[in-house]
């Protein structure tokens, strides 16, 4: 496999496990420089790109590197921001033909950010997100009069960006006049701590203020970052005044995003919040012979059983395999048979469900609730780390059926009448309590599927 086989078949795998935004942000322009002695080197276009590369989505990019070649042992980054011009027999994406993939998410609208591939049509709706899907449509038929806010919730890899840009790709369309702006959280971030930084806060916010449908991607990682949440309170108030369409999506719902300003919590709640779980067998393998539609390329039907059977929780990871499947035919000129099929996807089908361990419990719902592993598990008696232990207690008692007074060991000591409270109370809370439901069910898809 050559540099740049090696490079594109990691940005294949790559652009199924970023959001589009961040994936055209940080990764167009980039391509491996050099490749020796295990170690690669990726250009970047400047030094932003590397910082955030290095810090942001290393170990990912080197995971994803040593899965398709065991030799690479480290990777590194370097600004070359001339390099291309200095290889001028080096093809484009474009001059590559069907050699190479086409990476959409690379072609984003720089007025909008929007990827022209999220659109409704290549949508596949199935009970688990049929209500979010329908709210989504309605929003495009008469966007700022219906569901505003929409609040889309689900988790990772659901289909919630599809989702979103379909919503500002569809209004562009049938309303070309209005001004349209999809942005990621982090990027929402960057440009509020830019403007800080730069003295510039008013243009700032003429900018978004001026917008027509203002559309904000993982809201959640807003949970903290106390001066982005008073700025993006104000955008909000001055947008839905106006009448402006507003569009969030978050991991989970609005009440249960720790660290969030509550005026900003009763701004989320006051439109339609709809969520997208994880879709079953039937909707598993409609995605899949969707996507391979999409790319012309005839996958039996017994592999896209095989990766339906065995890939249950995420999407992303199922156009993931759709997009190995299909690098092998480019390469290959030929469709794999099952056998190749199974060895090409060793390692983006996951063991069954990621075994659950006390561990992995532990660590989902403190991440969940942005919390750390050592206050969940100390003898603290906060609220905010109260009843995150007591779901975790309970979590261990019916995923692992572990005894009460394991359970009490594993949270500094507790005695095992705490654990035997806990596990009834919030076993109690479930029966009336469907925000509750909902939670656990997202700590679970953490567990199993991340």
């Amino acid at each position: 496999m050559t540099k740049d086989e090696l490079w594109q078949a990691t940005l294949a795998q790559l652009q199924f496990q970023i959001s589009p935004a961040n994936f055209a942000t940080w990764l167009k322009n980039t391509y491996i420089l050099d490749k020796k002695d295990g170690a690669v080197v990726v250009s970047v276009p400047n030094n932003f790109s590397k910082e955030w590369l290095e810090n942001k989505y290393n170990k990912i990019v080197f995971k994803i590197l040593r899965n398709l070649d065991g030799e690479i042992k480290e990777v590194g980054y370097a600004v070359e921001r001339s390099a291309r011009q200095k290889e001028p027999s080096r093809p484009s994406l474009a001059e590559q033909g069907e050699n190479q993939l086409e990476f959409q998410e690379l072609r984003v609208d720089k007025s909008t950010n929007l990827s022209p591939r999220y659109v409704f049509d290549s949508f596949v709706v199935g009970p688990f997100n049929e209500l979010a899907h329908a709210a989504s449509l309605a929003v495009v038929k008469n966007p700022g009069s219906v569901y505003n806010p929409l609040f889309i919730y689900g988790g990772t890899g659901l289909g919630k960006t599809h989702l979103l840009q379909a919503v500002g790709n569809q209004i562009l369309k049938d309303f070309p006049q209005k001004r349209i702006r999809y942005l990621s959280s982090e990027r929402f971030t960057s440009g509020v701590v830019s403007a800080i930084r730069n003295k510039n806060m008013d243009s700032l916010r003429n900018m978004y203020r001026e917008i027509d449908v203002f559309i904000l991607d993982d809201v959640q990682f807003l949970a903290g970052k106390d001066k982005t949440q008073e700025e993006l309170f104000h955008t909000f108030n001055t947008l839905y005044e106006k009448g402006k369409q507003i569009v969030f999506s978050s991991d989970r719902p609005p009440k249960a995003i720790a660290a969030l300003e509550e005026r900003l919590r009763s701004r989320f709640e006051g439109g339609m919040i709809a969520d997208v779980s994880a879709p079953d067998f039937e909707t598993r393998m409609a995605i899949l012979k969707t996507k391979s539609q999409e790319k012309n390329i005839a996958v039996p039907d017994e592999i896209h059983e095989y990766v339906a059977s065995h890939i249950q929780r995420n999407i992303r990871e199922l156009e993931g395999a759709v997009n190995r499947l299909i690098a092998f035919f480019k390469l290959n000129n030929k469709i794999p048979s099952l056998a190749e099929a199974k060895v090409l996807l060793r390692n983006v089908i996951q063991s069954p469900s990621k075994f659950a361990t006390p561990k992995r419990i532990i660590a989902a719902v403190g991440e969940f609730y942005d919390l750390k592993e050592k206050d969940l598990i100390a003898p603290s008696r906060k609220k905010e780390v109260v009843r995150p232990r007591q779901i975790a207690m309970y979590l261990l008692r019916e995923e692992l059926k572990s005894s009460y007074p394991f359970i009490g060991k594993k949270f500094s000591g507790k005695d095992h009448t705490t654990a035997i409270y806990s596990c009834e109370k919030i076993e109690k809370e479930l029966r009336d309590s469907e925000s509750l439901v909902e939670e656990i069910n997202l700590i679970r898809q953490r567990i199993y599927g991340g």
